[in-house]
């Protein structure tokens, strides 16, 4: 009778300390301030940005520099948090492989063109809208490409893996025949190469691509509202919380204004 009592004893005892671990993970494992406490231990900031986007994001092939709008704006976050802009790791993203990587834990925010959807959100947490774009087209000058009314079955438009503008030209154009890569630089090289007649997504990253070769010109218009906004593993409204902080002082100060027209050549609207 001893025995089983002390072996009820032991069980019950177990299984009190179970219910405490599993309390305890659910209140710190994934709480409001991990990542923000993860970066400030670390002692940087670790932010997935693209490494192909002309504007907001492209690697310079010579130097192995990433410049652009996101890039800018993760340093600004990088001194919030830690005092210095350069205590900042930029890990490559796609839009195909953005999210798998914040929800592993390979980078702490997405700062990469990121389109704000209902979908999304219930993937990843999003700070306020940073950047207002919308989804339009490039074509060669010349094409007789005008715009969505254009496109047709016997039209090839290229666009990106895992991106909302895959989804929205399948939905606006359905009769045309979507190619998908896997990233801007591999659709614009396609495009060029006559592997296609237009190339959407969206306008700003469009524009970019403009830059680099003006034998191409977007037409049509926006045919879609495309709001940015940097995302987060769900759990972190402190992390949150202190992101929108900053595009609230960006734009505040008037610093926000002044790298929007330092790289898209024009004051925002």
């Amino acid at each position: 009778m001893k025995r089983r009592l002390t072996r009820t004893f032991r069980w019950s005892a177990a299984l009190l300390a179970l219910v405490i671990m599993l309390i305890a993970s659910g209140c710190g494992g994934s709480g409001s301030t991990d990542t923000l406490e993860a970066i400030k231990k670390r002692g940087k900031l670790v932010a997935g940005v693209k490494y192909d986007t002309k504007l907001f994001g492209l690697q310079d092939p010579a130097t192995g520099n990433v410049e652009g709008f996101d890039i800018d704006i993760a340093k600004a976050l990088a001194k919030k948090i830690l005092g210095d802009e350069t205590k900042v790791e930029l890990k490559e993203v796609t839009s195909k492989t953005r999210i798998d990587m914040l929800k592993n834990g390979d980078i702490d925010i997405i700062i990469a063109t990121m389109t704000i959807t209902e979908e999304r959100k219930e993937q990843v947490d999003f700070s306020d809208v940073y950047f207002e774009a919308g989804q339009s087209l490039l074509v060669k000058k010349g094409s007789p490409i005008a715009g969505l009314e254009s496109l047709n079955k016997d039209t090839k438009v290229l666009t990106v893996k895992g991106s909302t503008s895959a989804q929205n030209i399948r939905e606006k154009a359905p009769d045309a025949v979507i190619l998908e890569f896997e990233n801007y630089q591999d659709a614009f090289t396609a495009l060029k190469a006559g592997q296609g007649d237009a190339l959407t997504t969206d306008n700003s990253i469009l524009l970019g691509m403009q830059q680099q070769d003006p034998s191409f010109e977007l037409v049509g218009g926006n045919f879609t509202d495309e709001p940015y906004g940097m995302a987060i593993k769900k759990g972190n409204p402190e992390f949150v919380k202190t992101v929108n902080e900053l595009l609230k002082e960006l734009k505040d100060s008037g610093e926000y204004d002044k790298l929007y027209e330092q790289w898209m050549g024009v004051k925002p609207e």
